[in-house]
């Protein structure tokens, strides 16, 4: 099921002293956050106003509306800015979709096998990871969302469709480490 709301940037670190914020931007056109109007945090209930943006290095710097001093700046860090999804363009075809969308959807490896549901997708800066909640449940498994470890999306379907390989493998503890 879809979520009402999509992230469309995340706010940073401050930037300088004068509640400037790092800001990073996931819409494919950075200026299209104006577009939308004001943005939410997830549950719609804070709202946010960007004054100013400007380019930085890989990131944007970003003034908003009521924050002034970098203690403010600070108590924003990592907050998601959001939209209403009815706001958003729908996408074009079956090889578009937001992050969003994939989140919920179950996971199923190239032989049919039921793999887990994707409960996350993550940007750590080298690409995005999804990660999934294996099937009989235990510790999440991330893999790197990749044509060639995720061949396959629908989400109309619900499916993803995984080929884990070594990325899902667990490594074991080295011979010494059972040694008393």
């Amino acid at each position: 099921m879809p979520n009402d709301r999509v992230m469309l940037a995340r706010i940073g670190a401050p930037h300088g002293v004068k509640g400037e914020v790092r800001l990073f931007i996931f819409a494919q056109d950075p200026d299209a956050l104006a577009a939308y109007g004001p943005l939410t945090d997830e549950s719609g209930t804070r709202v946010f106003r960007i004054k100013t943006m400007r380019p930085a290095k890989e990131h944007f710097v970003a003034r908003i509306e009521g924050v002034d001093t970098r203690e403010q700046a600070e108590a924003l860090t990592h907050t998601g800015l959001h939209v209403a999804r009815s706001l958003l363009p729908p996408p074009d075809d079956a090889d578009d979709f937001y992050h969003s969308d994939l989140i919920g959807l179950n996971a199923m490896t190239l032989e049919g096998a039921p793999f887990g549901k994707v409960v996350a997708v993550h940007d750590f800066g080298a690409g995005d990871i999804l990660e999934i909640v294996p099937e009989g449940g235990g510790k999440t498994v991330m893999l790197p969302f990749t044509r060639a470890v995720v061949p396959s999306v629908d989400v109309k379907g619900g499916l993803v469709v995984v080929d884990p390989g070594e990325w899902a493998r667990e490594e074991a503890p080295p011979p010494e480490a059972d040694q008393s």
